[in-house]
């Protein structure tokens, strides 16, 4: 689709180009009554040619910069560690709930045969088998994430989504 600066502008779209000033001024490129003006601007803004116009003389930049290009080369070793990532808590967390579940039920109904084991115990067997030999809780190899939760090698988005700013 080709861009079109009649095509009425998102709230997205303003809080993109906002952010997109909001870096600029921080980088100097804008004065404070500048920033100020053209952030006014941007949130009166009704169509992304006027967002555009905003941005027009201001370079493109990458909103998410690593650090050192040289980390994204090698993938990172996980750690020794990894049993204890939300993942892994998440679900021994979920075990645990529906185990108590089971449980109380087991408790109130005054069944003495403790079926609730049947549950807990296969599930809580797989759980341990994939802890103990460093498996993801969902299943698989744990994936290798920076720490902004990007996959390792993926490029981070910048303001090329933003109508117009793809070319700059």
């Amino acid at each position: 689709m080709a861009y079109d600066p009649n095509i009425r502008a998102s709230d997205a779209d303003r809080d993109k180009a906002a952010t997109l000033l909001r870096e600029h001024h921080a980088a100097g490129r804008l004065t404070p009554e500048e920033f100020s003006e053209r952030l006014d601007k941007v949130f009166a803004a009704k169509t992304v040619g006027d967002i555009d116009s905003q941005l027009r003389d201001l370079p493109s930049i990458d909103m998410y910069r690593l650090p050192d290009a040289a980390l994204t080369r090698h993938p990172r070793q996980v750690s020794s560690r990894r049993r204890h990532t939300e993942a892994w808590r998440a679900a021994w967390g979920g075990w645990l709930c529906v185990t108590l579940v089971c449980i109380v039920i087991w408790a109130l109904s005054g069944l003495g045969y403790p079926w609730w084991l049947w549950v807990a115990g296969p599930w809580g067997a797989i759980m341990v088998g994939r802890w103990v030999t460093g498996s993801h809780p969902q299943g698989g190899q744990p994936s290798v994430h920076g720490s902004d939760g990007q996959e390792q090698g993926q490029l981070p988005r910048g303001d090329e989504d933003l109508p117009g700013r793809a070319g700059h």
